[in-house]
Parts: structure tokens; C-alpha cells; sequence
């Protein structure tokens, strides 16, 4: 089973939620979200991965605008 870690999502309709993703054989999660909002994929938003303290394992994902 792979690991997983749960993410806080910043910024966007989505701010202050979290998700949960899978992290890969580095141990790193996946550089971006896209977040189905209440239209569906016409209203995906994107999430972009950002660091939040170098080494230390914590992320967040960061709004960036939408998917369309």
C-alpha cells in the first residue's frame, strides 16, 4: 500500500480544505491538484505543489487559476 499524507489546499474557491494523495516511491506528492468544484470540470481549478519549509516534508497546494 502506498504511503499518503493529507494536504491543505490555499487559496481559490478550495481554501482552507485538505486532501489526501498518494506520494510516490520519492516520497513526494504529485506537483498539482486540479479541484472539481460545484460545476463540475468546467469549474476546475488548479493547485500547484509549493514547499512549505525546505526538508522538512510539509506541503501545500497553492491555487494558481482555472483548469479552462
Amino acid at each position: 500500500m502506498a504511503s499518503t499524507v493529507e494536504i491543505p489546499l490555499v487559496g481559490g474557491t478550495a481554501d482552507g480544505q485538505s486532501i489526501t494523495v498518494e506520494l510516490d516511491p520519492n516520497g513526494r506528492p504529485p506537483l498539482t491538484h486540479h479541484h472539481i468544484g460545484a460545476e463540475g470540470l468546467a469549474g476546475a481549478e488548479i493547485y500547484e505543489l509549493e514547499s512549505m519549509d525546505a526538508g522538512s516534508g510539509q506541503w501545500r497546494y497553492r491555487w494558481r487559476g482555472p483548469a479552462v
